[in-house]
């Protein structure tokens, strides 16, 4: 059963990753590993890394840019086996990877080129590390552990939590309180602080601009409660029966935790859930983050085929995981349909509409068909995910310029690109040349949607439209116009006077 849902599961992922158009973020990795670095505003490097080390073999394309985050998905059912049968059996490998494969989010893994790919399987690494040290003894899996929270550090901030949920276990249970004093763990602990340093150099080189993302602009730091809704999002994540089941098996992982490798499960994966559930309370309420619980999840399907329970919860789990198979096979219909336009249509039809992957191919071929025209333009998109998309679609070489959005300090993405010299200022030192502007009228909410539109007639002098894209009725609109570049934006004027503004409120669905 594994072995083909795996072969099943992964087939989908390969032939969803070869069509599906990249959305904004997943882009801007891609940017970023053209001009690799120690770090960037909004990620440690590890991401770009592997982008640009696939590109370079395999050249340029979807499959090239996400064959990397393919591959490290893959291995990550295979993990939980092996974190499963060290203190069970084989059978009980096996049930374990089914179960978590069952996942809609690690099902899909790999799919998209994105961080939490590698972070998954850097804590899951180190997991397995740290059973067979706490087992063992062994330098060799204390070394691992150490690699495991390096790589975890090495690509994302998110890499404290594994570390805050080692440290529950060091302080609550008494196989962890009995590691303080072995030289293992601090040998771990010196390999996992290696992986702190491109987040260390980047931030002493960029004036903090990742720590002040990550830590301050993203997040309010004040009680809202509409994040008590989390484990409601949780529920619809991972299909209500399978979430309860997981919440089931972390509650009697606890109750064991004076047991291997319960105490190990139970300290970490509860932090996971419980931690970010109370840090959801205060921080980031505007980004999605459904996703951040995921390796405690698999750490408690690692550890279901060893924990007892009676024949009705083991068919409650069997049930409830059976649905979140059916959960992740729907996942996968929506991105298959997300990946061509009459799909996509499909879907907006039933109110799910894909807008992150549409789009960008139609916009990338109307601009293509500009530069034909005059390939000495300078392109410059109202904004950095536009601006990525199209850079992609034109395969690297030449530099797309996004103007100052307001979702470009939304997604911490504003100090890169001014690194880089790719927003407004870096714009400015060519005062004067011919601009071919692109400006996706829906990329904002609709109450931020007026003044940032009609801002543009001050940043670029407009001299006419081009063309339009009107597609999805109306969900997607991509205008383009022939400008000129300022030395400097200008004062702003009425916004209803401004042509980019006027032109899309007269496009608006009525």
């Amino acid at each position: 059963m594994f072995l083909i849902l795996f072969a099943v599961t992964f087939g989908l992922r390969v032939v969803i990753a070869c069509t599906l158009s990249p959305f904004g973020d997943e882009a801007f990795y891609w940017q970023e590993s053209l001009a690799p670095a120690w770090g960037y505003s909004d990620l440690p490097p590890l991401t770009a890394w592997l982008i640009g080390a696939s590109e370079a073999v395999f050249g340029h394309g979807l499959l090239p840019m996400r064959l990397p985050f393919l591959l490290i998905g893959a291995a990550i059912p295979f993990q939980v086996r092996a974190i499963a049968r060290r203190h069970a059996d084989d059978a009980a490998g096996w049930q374990a990877g089914t179960l978590a494969q069952c996942l809609p989010l690690a099902g899909s893994l790999g799919v998209l080129a994105v961080p939490d790919v590698p972070l998954t399987f850097a804590v899951l690494l180190a997991m397995q590390g740290l059973l067979g040290a706490l087992d063992d003894g062994c330098w060799r899996d204390w070394c691992l552990l150490g690699v495991g929270l390096a790589l975890a550090w090495a690509t994302h901030y998110r890499a404290a939590m594994p570390m805050l949920g080692g440290l529950v276990f060091l302080l609550a249970t008494p196989r962890g309180r009995a590691q303080w004093r072995k030289p293992g763990l601090w040998i771990a602990m010196g390999i996992a602080a290696l992986g702190l340093l491109p987040i260390v150099i980047y931030n002493l080189q960029a004036d903090g601009a990742g720590v002040a993302f990550q830590l301050v602009e993203r997040n309010p730091w004040r009680f809202h409660a509409d994040a008590l809704a989390q484990p409601l999002e949780q529920a619809a994540t991972c299909t209500p029966v399978a979430y309860v089941a997981l919440l089931w098996m972390a509650w009697r992982a606890w109750r064991r935790r004076g047991e291997a490798p319960f105490d190990a499960i139970a300290s970490i994966a509860g932090t996971f859930i419980v931690a970010y559930f109370l840090l959801g309370l205060f921080a980031d309420d505007v980004r999605f983050r459904v996703h951040w619980p995921l390796p405690g999840y698999l750490l408690l399907c690692a550890a279901w085929p060893s924990l007892p329970s009676s024949s009705a919860w083991r068919r409650i789990v069997h049930a409830g995981f059976a649905l979140a198979l059916a959960g992740l096979l729907a996942g996968f219909g929506w991105l298959g349909l997300a990946a061509s336009g009459d799909g996509a249509r499909v879907l907006a039809n039933l109110k799910a509409f894909p807008s992150n992957f549409t789009g960008w191919r139609e916009s990338a071929a109307v601009l293509q068909g500009e530069l034909l025209h005059d390939s000495g333009a300078l392109v410059v998109a109202d904004n950095f995910m536009l601006a990525a998309e199209l850079r992609f679609a034109l395969g690297g070489p030449r530099t797309v310029y996004s103007l100052d959005s307001p979702l470009n300090a939304k997604h911490g993405r504003a100090p890169q690109l001014a690194a880089w010299r790719i927003d407004e200022a870096g714009l400015a030192m060519h005062a004067g040349q011919r601009v071919i502007l692109v400006v996706d009228e829906t990329s904002l909410r609709e109450r931020e949607t007026r003044d940032w539109l009609g801002s543009i007639c001050a940043r670029v002098d407009i001299v006419r439209p081009l063309s339009r894209l009107d597609l999805f009725d109306g969900r997607r609109r991509i205008a383009f116009y022939d400008a000129v570049a300022r030395a400097a934006p200008d004062v702003p004027r009425n916004t209803d006077q401004c042509v980019i503004w006027m032109a899309a409120y007269r496009a608006m669905p009525r």
